[in-house]
């Protein structure tokens, strides 16, 4: 079976989610078919365009893809089986403002895409994007399946709904792979036998970079315990997945002991990495960059995401004038496999960001949630996850009504909600002047993106003249 499929591909200009796409699907025997690509930054979609078609070419291509630039959303969009959405919502100077300036008030964050300050103004950028996409698809592609990779995950898929409430969408995140790896891990520590990651089945229970587990098995192997054993031991001095993982110059780095202390506190194991699940609890780990060293972990800058970026142009470049090989290898992530289980061909059971329907308990209705569901014939259907120990339960409710709350002040341009979810973040301890000094200063830097908020006039009923 070879399935003939059309993807509409929004933030199609991209040098790192959209190659990875491009990558798999050029891999995959099961499917080909065609590509749009649509981005603001029109230059990078047609060159994505070009490289893209060149893959056809390559001696391990295993199918055919023709990528086509498409100049707006309706071309991009009319007609198309599928629906990818990457993008970066504003630029790396935005996002060093998001990250760096809370600094001054103390406040310290390792990655900035989800919460936190830095993932609250992101936000405030993000959310309208994909409203406009939702009706975008509403208009040209309704019975498309929609597949969000773009962070704040929760605010951003609930917005998709929240604008085509028929929408056919979810979110993919990575995060809970890091957990399978960790698994896998331990099972090699204990019996010295390497295991199928796959094998490792996790119900997994929250809100997106803030998963929990409480049930991990491999095959009739209950791990809950191994982990227990695992978590007591290397609670001081961390465990890495891989050689370099804790090396003082990787700006990745995870020494996984914010997991591990997580657990052992509220008998549920954190599904992300340290980076992650740190920004959503009180500043414990956060408190500065030395704090955040200690626990193993890093404070990834900007900076060298600006690095990373024009060295990815510079290699684009190169690939463009042939002095560098673009070879395709499978990136990990699941986007191919997705796309087969929904058009029916292999069925597929992982991890998915969901209106609650009640696979999440004791949360909400309709809150969006991250629990694991069956991917099949047109069809996602969450599995029923059940509910965390009650102290692990408080925490990812509090990160669940943020999140809603967040995405609809972003939608209403409610700047007084908005602020409200800023001051209730766990990684702001400041009172409300030296809060909303803050807020006012984040939201005037990025204000080329807030067309509609008031923000000179929040600043001048808070009182502020800075």
């Amino acid at each position: 079976m070879n399935r003939q499929v059309k993807i509409g591909y929004i933030g199609g200009g991209s040098m790192g989610w959209a190659w990875s796409v491009m990558k798999d699907l050029v891999l995959e025997p099961q499917l080909h078919g065609e590509i749009r690509l649509y981005d603001i930054d029109h230059a990078s979609a047609k060159m994505n365009e070009t490289i893209g078609n060149r893959l056809n070419d390559h001696s391990d291509a295993l199918s055919k893809w023709q990528y086509q630039y498409a100049p707006t959303l309706e071309a991009c969009l009319t007609g198309v089986d599928f629906v990818i959405i990457s993008i970066l919502p504003g630029t790396f100077d935005d996002m060093e403002s998001d990250v760096v300036t809370p600094e001054a008030y103390g406040i310290y964050q390792s990655v900035g895409d989800t919460t936190g300050p830095a993932g609250i103004i992101r936000a405030l950028r993000t959310v309208p994007m994909l409203e406009v996409m939702a009706h975008a698809i509403r208009d040209y592609s309704p019975n498309a399946w929609v597949i969000n990779y773009t962070n704040p995950m929760a605010a951003c898929v609930s917005a998709l709904y929240t604008a085509f409430p028929q929408i056919k969408a979810f979110g993919c995140c990575h995060e809970v792979f890091h957990t399978q790896l960790l698994f896998w891990k331990l099972i090699e520590l204990e019996t010295g036998q390497q295991v199928n990651k796959a094998d490792i089945q996790l119900n997994i229970i929250g809100v997106n970079h803030f998963t929990w587990v409480n049930q991990a098995d491999y095959k009739d192997m209950d791990l809950m315990p191994l982990f227990d054993k695992y978590a007591r031991l290397y609670a001081n001095t961390g465990l890495s997945l891989w050689d370099g993982d804790m090396d003082a110059d990787n700006m990745f780095r995870n020494a996984n002991r914010v997991c591990f202390d997580l657990y052992l506190k509220y008998g549920a194991i954190p599904a992300a990495g340290d980076r992650h699940i740190a920004e959503f609890m009180p500043p414990w780990y956060l408190k500065d960059e030395a704090t955040a060293n200690a626990w193993g972990f890093a404070l990834t800058p900007v900076a060298k995401r600006k690095e990373w970026r024009v060295n990815l142009e510079e290699k684009r470049a190169k690939i463009l004038a042939g002095e560098e090989p673009f070879d395709p290898h499978r990136s990990g992530e699941e986007g191919t496999k997705l796309m087969k289980a929904l058009l029916g061909i292999t069925p597929l059971i992982t991890n998915a960001n969901l209106p609650n329907i009640g696979q999440n308990e004791d949360l909400p209705l309709g809150i969006m949630v991250e629990s694991n569901a069956v991917f099949a014939r047109d069809s996602v259907r969450p599995i029923c996850a059940g509910k965390l120990p009650d102290a692990a339960h408080l925490l990812v409710q509090k990160a669940a009504r943020q999140q809603a709350s967040l995405m609809r002040a972003c939608l209403a341009k409610d700047i007084n909600l908005a602020f409200a979810v800023f001051m209730e973040d766990n990684l702001v301890p400041l009172d409300v002047t030296a809060g909303a000094e803050l807020f006012v200063k984040m939201l005037r830097n990025t204000r080329k993106y807030l067309d509609g908020w008031d923000i000179d006039g929040f600043a001048a009923k808070m009182r502020i003249t800075t």
